[in-house]
This record gives structure tokens, sequence and C-alpha cells, in this order.
């Protein structure tokens, strides 16, 4: 099939014939006949023409005649009719839709809606149907609309009213809290990688393994390796040896990950979560080790107090604000997130949240609200003193349940209700390392057991199970056993269950607030 290409003229050959190739290409290219090219042409002129392509290679059939140059741009001309001055501007009216008259009659009125005259065939209008339900009638049963009496077009409506009411609800209701939210911990890496490089090579795996694991991370990793090695038959690598080095490197790198953290810490003190201050200021008691970070650890410790104090006295008075405010179930989760572990609310405050409460806990509240307040009731340190001011006369199984689920928390509105609490969940096995149960040595009850102190590896068995065993081997645990420094808890968990804790809210305010 031809086609149309672009050709240029590389050469004259002496038997007559011109060789050709593709304008601005390589191939195609091919030969052409003397008869074919137009007079006057040379090397490198441009030719348009009809070539076909087959077997043999593209043979050129046709030269068509070359595009002349234009002068100018190319333009479509519009073909039309004379137009007026007039008619330089076209518009077009709108339909199905009248402008307000000057009687304040409004659009509806205009056309017929409410019975009048309309437009033919239209609402209102001669073979219309007007809003009133009446078809082809001059005057619906409702008769004619009076004129507008506010400035935009609309009379008062029975609704408007209450619409007006939820608007004005809605301006009166409290904003939501705003508060930024902290700045979280981001430490770099320096000190850590000034501490890679003090290394050999053979020690950097075994140290990557520690600081993203320590002693337990190059176990697994060794591990893994012989498991690899049993597989294809390699001998295997001899994990007492990596462990002992992994021990050596161990001090180094906690400290340089702490100097790490602190450093951070220290930048952004003012703004920093308490949660990660809290973290760092606890592990310096075996992150520093020289004089520099002793000093760096200073900072934090006093920058930690003063922060809490601040934040202590913004709680409280968050606290006075809300029950000021009427906001009974923001005050009492709030009041069970103390900044400073421990303390308690005082008399004052404990007696305004109670008596909060107690009005929101009425025959006349619904179900939801009931829910709603209970849980924010069993966190709080009132959670014993609470009891409902009355009671629904036949209460759902909804809230019974609910009250069931926290009347170990609130005994008082259990009792009022006649349920039996729900028994409190059994706490399931400890993990390794939290101690051991009350009574035992190690254990959070027993002598010398703290929450989150150093825990006893899970193959050695508890010293009362072997009294035999020597003291020095029960008491001083192996370098590759020791855990690693117990970070702080998150804030929430940092505070105490205000009912339980010594010197809380709950117990130590009882007295005065009675």
């Amino acid at each position: 099939m031809a086609r149309r290409i672009e050709i240029e003229l590389t050469s004259a050959r002496d038997d007559g014939q011109w060789t050709w190739r593709a304008a601005g290409a390589r191939e195609p290219k091919g030969l052409i006949g003397t008869e074919l090219v137009p007079a006057g042409s040379a090397v490198g002129t441009v030719l348009r023409v009809e070539v076909e392509t087959g077997l043999d290679g593209t043979e050129v059939t046709s030269v068509l005649p070359s595009r002349g140059e234009r002068s100018g741009p190319e333009v479509l001309e519009l073909i039309g009719r004379q137009l007026r001055d007039d008619e330089l501007v076209t518009s077009k009216l709108v339909g199905k839709r009248g402008r307000r008259d000057d009687d304040g009659e409004g659009r509806r009125g205009r056309r017929g809606r409410d019975g009048g005259p309309g437009r033919e065939g239209g609402r209102g209008g001669p073979g219309g149907r007007g809003r009133d339900g009446g078809r082809g009638r001059p005057d619906g049963d409702r008769g004619r609309r009076g004129p507008r009496s506010d400035g935009d077009g609309r009379g008062p409506r029975s609704d408007r009213s209450e619409r007006g009411d939820r608007t004005e609800r809605a301006r009166r209701r409290p904003p939501a809290d705003a508060k930024p939210r902290p700045k979280r911990l981001r430490p770099q890496r320096h000190h850590r990688r000034a501490v890679l490089d003090t290394l050999e090579a053979h020690e950097r795996p075994i140290a990557d393994e520690v600081l993203r694991g320590g002693i337990p991370a190059v176990r697994q990793a060794v591990e893994k390796q012989n498991q690899a090695a049993r597989a294809e038959g390699r001998p295997e690598v001899d994990p007492a040896q990596l462990e002992a080095l992994a021990e050596r490197l161990l001090p180094k790198l906690r400290a340089a990950e702490w100097r790490d953290r602190a450093d951070a810490a220290l930048a952004d003190l003012e703004e920093l979560d308490l949660r990660d201050l809290r973290t760092v200021v606890v592990a310096a008691d075996s992150g520093a080790r020289d004089d520099e970070a002793r000093t760096i650890a200073a900072q934090l410790r006093e920058g930690l107090e003063r922060r809490i104090e601040a934040d202590q006295a913004a709680w409280l008075a968050e606290l006075d604000e809300l029950l000021r405010d009427g906001r009974v179930v923001r005050a009492l989760r709030v009041s069970s997130r103390p900044p400073k572990a421990g303390s308690p609310l005082p008399p004052d405050l404990l007696s305004r949240l109670a008596e909060g409460a107690t009005g929101s806990l009425t025959a006349e509240t619904v179900t939801d609200r009931w829910v709603t307040v209970l849980d924010a009731l069993s966190l709080s340190p009132v959670h014993a003193r609470v009891a409902p001011a009355s009671i629904p006369e036949s209460p759902s199984d909804e809230l019974k349940a609910a009250v069931a689920a926290a009347g170990s928390r609130v005994p008082l509105v259990a009792a009022a209700f006649g349920v039996e609490p729900a028994p409190a969940g059994r706490r399931g096995p400890r993990r390794p390392g939290r101690g051991g149960g009350p009574g035992r040595p190690g254990g959070q009850g027993g002598a010398g057991g703290r929450r989150g102190g150093p825990a006893r590896s899970p193959e050695r068995a508890p010293a009362a199970e072997t009294p035999t065993a020597p003291a020095s081997e029960a008491s001083e645990p192996h370098a590759e056993d020791a855990a690693p420094p117990v970070e702080a808890p998150s804030e929430e968990s940092v505070a105490p269950d205000p009912a339980t804790a010594p010197g809380s809210g709950d117990d130590s305010g009882s007295g005065d607030a009675s």
C-alpha cells in the first residue's frame, strides 16, 4: 500500500539515478529514477513522494508537488450574516424562574404557586396545577400570600424558632479542647555512630544487634546463623564468645544511646512529652557514666520536676474550670490522670467533683448518659464516694449491665440499684521480669520487691523454692540476664489508681470533705 513520506536526495549516480533517504533519518533509503526527479534538484533537496514497501525494499512510485511556504498564519474564515451594532452582544433570558416584582411578592408569587395568575399551563395558570392541589382554578384554597416581611423574601415559619434554638445551643456549646500535642522524642545517632566508628570490623555486627535488642538479640542472631549453617552443612559458631563480646560492648553502647536521647530531650526540654522525658531521666542511672553525662542528667531531672509542677498546677486549674462550666464527664476523666503520680486532689475539688457526679446520676438521666458517667467515674478519685441522686423506676438492661460491670469500682451506685457487682477479672500469669506475687521474694508485695525492678531470669527458680542455693548465685544475676534499664511508663500508667495509691485523693480527702 502506498504511503507518503518526505525524502532527501543524497547523491547522483553515473547511471542517471539518485540515491535518497528519509528526510531527517537514515532509514528507509533507496534509488529514484531521473525521470521522477524534478528539474533543478540537487543533493539535499527534500521531495514529497509516494512509496511502496515490498520484499526488495522501498520503491518511489511518484513525486508530489512541494508545499508552498505561507506568508501568514493559517486562519479559518467565518461566514455569516452582517450584524448590526446592537446585535454584537447576545443575551438569553432564563426561563422557568421569574425575577422578583417590585411589590416584594417573590418568585413564587410570580409563577402562581399560591394559586394566583401565572404562566399558561404552569402552576396556578389556566390549565395548570397550583401548589394547593387545584387544577385550573384561579384561586387556591390557601389564598394569596401577603408580602414578605423579612428582607430575604422569607416569611415566618413555625420551625424557624426551633432552628434558631438549635443554632443558639450550638453557639453556647463549649469549644473542644485545642491543646497542642507535645513533641515526641526523636534522638539523633551522633554518639552511637562515634562508638561504632571506634570498633573493629568484626565487632560492628555484634554492636548493631546489641543496639537493636540487647543480649537477647545477639542470641537470636547467633541461633539463626547456626540453624542456617546446620542446614548447609557448615560448622556452627560458638555463641559463648559472641555473647562475651556483646557483654563487653553493652555498657558503652547503652551509654552512647542514652546520650543521644538525653541531647534530644535537653534540646526540647520545655515542649517534650512528659512520658519521653521521664523515660530519659529514669534511664540516666545506668546511662550517665561520665561527668558530662551526669551534668546533663541533673539538668533533665530539674527540668522534669519543673515541668511536673507546672503541669500539676495547670491540671488543677483545668479541673476547676471544667467543674465551673458543668463538664462533669470531662472533669472525671481528667481527674484520673494527674501529672504528678500519687498527688491527691484538694478537698474542695474532691467535694465539687463528687457533687457534680452525683447530680449527673438522676432518674431523668437517659441510659447513654448514665453509661458515660459511670465509665468516667469508675477511674476517678471519687469513684467510691459517689451515690446517685435518684435512679430510674424501671432501668433498662443496658443500664443494669453497665452498673454491674462497674459495680466493684462504684459500690454505692451498685448498692442503689441492688445489682451484684461483676467479679473482677483474674490476672493472667505474670510475664518474666515483673517479679513474683505478693509475699514472694522479689515480688511486688515481698521484701525488697518493686514493680519494674531487676527481674530474675525465667530459667532460674525463685529463691524460695531453692533454699539451698548459695546467696551469691541467687542475688547476683549474670550480665547477659540483667534486664536493660526499664523505661518509665506512659503518662496515663504513671499515675497510680487514685483509689488504691497511698495518699491518693480518695483516701486522704475523704475525711476532709465529709
